[in-house]
C-alpha cells in the first residue's frame, strides 16, 4: 500500500495563508474526490477562502500553478489524474506535470502540493481519490503537505 508510512500530523491553523487549488478536468469522479479531499484539508487547516482554478487537463497544471505562484499565493495545490493507455502519452504527460510542478515550486519558492495521480488503471485512481470506499485521500494529503510547508517557509523568514 503506497500510503504506508504517512505522517500522522495534526492540522495547524493556516488561516493567514493565501492558498490556491488548481485542478484538472478529466476523469470527473476522481477529480471530484480529489477536490473534496482538498476542501476537507483546507477546512481542517482553517483556510477559509481558497482560490479554485480548473484547467483542461493535467498537462496544463504547471502553467496555471506558475501564474498563481507569481501572484503571491503562499501555497498552490495541484490536482490531476493520468491513467495509462496504450500509447506513450501517459509518460509524456506525467513527466511534464511532475517536472513542471517541481520547477514552479523551486522557481517561485512556493510549496506546490503534488496531488497528481499517475495510475495504471481507473480503479487505482478511484482507490486514491478520497471517495467513499477509497483506501487513500491524496487530495487531502497534497493539501496538508503544501500548507505545512508554507508554514515552515514562513517560519524560516522570521
Amino acid at each position: 500500500m503506497s500510503g504506508h508510512g504517512a505522517p500522522t500530523d495534526e492540522p495547524v491553523d493556516c488561516g493567514d495563508l493565501k492558498v490556491a487549488v488548481v485542478a484538472a478536468s478529466w476523469h470527473t469522479t476522481v477529480m471530484d474526490g480529489l477536490l473534496a479531499g482538498a476542501d476537507r484539508a483546507l477546512a481542517d487547516y482553517s483556510v477559509e477562502s481558497p482560490t479554485i482554478v480548473r484547467v483542461p487537463g493535467t498537462f496544463e497544471l504547471p502553467v496555471a500553478a506558475s501564474a498563481l505562484a507569481a501572484r503571491g499565493y503562499d501555497a498552490v495545490i495541484a490536482l490531476g489524474v493520468v491513467i495509462r493507455g496504450g500509447t506513450p502519452h501517459f509518460d509524456y504527460v506525467c513527466n511534464a506535470a511532475t517536472d513542471g510542478l517541481g520547477r514552479v515550486a523551486l522557481d517561485h519558492t512556493v510549496p506546490v502540493g503534488f496531488g497528481v495521480l499517475t495510475c495504471d488503471t481507473e480503479q487505482q485512481a478511484l482507490d486514491r481519490a478520497g471517495l467513499e470506499g477509497s483506501s487513500e485521500d491524496k487530495g487531502y494529503e497534497a493539501t496538508a503537505a503544501a500548507l505545512r510547508t508554507a508554514q515552515l517557509l514562513r517560519g524560516l523568514s522570521d
